[in-house]
């Protein structure tokens, strides 16, 4: 009770300050929740990548969307920046999307820390500070404004690839479900034109068979005034084609 107590003076307290805000800051809040990274739903929030516990999430949506309210917020785009704030609130809910946003995350965190260290064997100066300081220096650079800079921007990149390999893979999928389905359906229509055939020469059976019996009559009794080749004799020795009988010694 004393929890839920305490969400509502917490939201009253927020609505009271929101209340004073000016319209100039509102406008650059919506501004600049549209240019965020699309991907990025701690971009939109204006979460730090440790701040990824569904009570932060909670509370900073709450925050923002007090601010671009489109009942607060008279800039035209008001509307569609909360809708922004809503959907971002919701991946980072979701265990699995905030999962997988976390792991790029940290293999963001690796690449950069891995060249880091290349960079340092390079440099003498730096790698006997970053000994001396026992690993303070790797702390400190991980906090610090820079490294956070490069993180955002790797991260970035990270998100951007696994999701051009992402649309890749959903392109080759339905090319692959396209090609199935047009050999799916030259399939249907062979078997068609097949079935269509069949019916056709079966339809023309009776015809054939008739046909047949025809051609079989007329082929055993010649026809009236017609004439036929006389036939030659063996013996005939006036054509050179017919073999002539053997003379005996």
């Amino acid at each position: 009770m004393g929890e839920s107590n305490s969400s509502v003076d917490e939201d009253l307290l927020l609505k009271e300050f929101f209340a004073e805000v000016s319209e100039v800051e509102r406008d650059n809040e919506v501004v600049r929740i549209l240019s965020s990274f699309k991907l990025n739903p701690f971009e939109f929030l204006k979460l730090p990548f440790d701040s990824s516990s569904p009570e932060d999430v909670k509370k900073q949506y709450r925050k923002l969307s007090l601010m671009v309210h489109p009942d607060k917020c008279k800039h035209p785009q008001a509307k569609e920046a909360f809708g922004a704030l809503a959907k971002a609130q919701q991946q980072l809910l979701d265990q699995q999307e905030r999962d997988y946003i976390l792991s790029q995350v940290t293999a963001a965190k690796e690449e950069l820390t891995a060249k880091r260290k290349k960079q340092l064997k390079k440099d003498t100066a730096s790698k006997l500070k970053s000994l001396l300081d026992e690993g303070k220096s790797e702390q400190e650079y991980e906090q610090s404004e820079e490294f956070q800079q490069q993180l955002k921007l790797k991260v970035r990149e990270l998100l951007t690839e696994q999701e051009w390999r992402r649309k890749k893979m959903a392109m080759r999928i339905s090319e692959e479900e396209g090609r199935l389905k047009k050999d799916e359906e030259e399939q249907k229509e062979m078997w068609k034109r097949k079935r269509e055939h069949e019916e056709q020469w079966e339809g023309t059976r009776e015809k054939r068979v008739s046909s047949w019996r025809d051609f079989m009559k007329s082929g055993k009794k010649s026809k009236k005034g017609e004439l036929r080749p006389p036939k030659l004799k063996t013996e005939d020795p006036n054509k050179s084609y017919v073999q002539r009988p053997v003379k005996r010694g």
